[in-house]
């Protein structure tokens, strides 16, 4: 566990909210002001605990000292989480897969019981929508898709101005839409060709090691062990030149456009936000999602809609992100 303290002269008076996001290996948590001020902020272990007891308890010891060096519990207007599978109307954790806590987990009662403070919960990506829309690129925004690019494909749809979360609270998993029809295997969900399995940082890795066994061409990313070839690497690569490295973000590029394409078609976005890791290799993945985003919609929707890459600092951006969701509750 690590934690740091930042900008602790905050105003007297002013209300603060906790934003806390679970991930399968590690939590992060902060207190945020009203414009996204992180005052004091740290992260803590998921996977040291197997069931989800101790957990809370932890994170109330983490929590517990900022919440008194803020100025008490009666500055703090709630919590909110961003979790894997969870549930903002149930305030339920479910069936996550990457979480050590199988089942359906009544998360956000459990911590209301701790800390004694209103809990919001939503899944990691609709938090990551609602902090770009208060925080970041989205701001003014009433019409946006916000796409997470990390180790999997989050999701978060804005319309209207609401976020959709569907009847039971599970819309907008993006990333498990069937893009290539009895394509790649998914060994989270067992499902065949879905956006995730190709447009992640992991599928970025599947696709170079594809690449590299069906093609002869030379490549830098032949002098690396298979077991090490990631995202990253191929990002490497591509900058020093290398053909075969930018063919396999061309490819990822062209299956994320795709994709792109037909969530367009389905909401009317303003705009797509692009978040994580893998917007990191810059135009060698956004110059082909964008051209074959383009060359797959009707003309309609044509050289309309923006992408965009987020403007939230990704160290900060998980817990914006939740801690956005309480300024959200009535």
């Amino acid at each position: 566990m690590s934690n740091k303290k930042e900008n602790s002269g905050s105003k007297a008076m002013e209300p603060l909210a906790i934003g806390i996001d679970i991930g399968g290996t590690g939590t992060k948590y902060g207190i945020v002001d009203r414009v996204g001020n992180i005052l004091f902020s740290g992260e803590m272990s998921t996977r040291n605990h197997p069931t989800v007891e101790p957990f809370i308890d932890e994170l109330y010891e983490c929590i517990a000292p900022f919440i008194e060096q803020a100025g008490g519990v009666g500055r703090i207007k709630g919590i909110g989480i961003g979790a894997p599978n969870g549930n903002y109307y149930m305030n339920t954790i479910e069936h996550a897969a990457n979480l050590p806590w199988k089942g359906i987990i009544p998360f956000g009662k459990m911590m209301e019981d701790k800390f004694k403070l209103p809990v919001v919960l939503t899944n990691d990506a609709n938090a990551a929508a609602i902090g770009e829309m208060m925080y970041g690129a989205a701001q003014d925004m009433h019409d946006f898709i916000m796409i997470t690019l990390g180790t999997g494909v989050g999701s978060g749809i804005v319309a209207n101005g609401k976020l959709i979360y569907g009847h039971d609270g599970f819309a907008g998993e993006l990333g498990h839409t069937i893009i290539v029809p009895d394509g790649r295997y998914h060994e989270g969900t067992g499902k065949r060709g879905s956006l995730e399995s190709y447009a992640s940082a992991t599928g970025v890795r599947l696709n170079a090691l594809e690449f590299l066994e069906k093609s002869d061409k030379p490549s830098i990313l032949r002098n690396i062990p298979k077991e090490k070839i990631d995202s990253k690497q191929v990002y490497v690569a591509a900058k020093e030149g290398d053909e075969l490295a930018k063919e396999i973000f061309d490819y990822t590029g062209k299956i994320l456009g795709m994709a792109l394409a037909n969530f367009v078609m389905f909401s009317n976005p303003e705009a797509i936000i692009l978040f994580g890791g893998l917007t990191k290799s810059g135009d060698f993945i956004l110059k082909p999602t964008r051209d074959h985003m383009e060359a797959n919609l009707i003309q309609v929707f044509q050289n309309k809609v923006k992408i965009l890459v987020s403007h939230l600092k990704e160290s900060d951006a998980a817990i914006l992100g939740a801690s956005a969701l309480v300024w959200e509750m009535n």
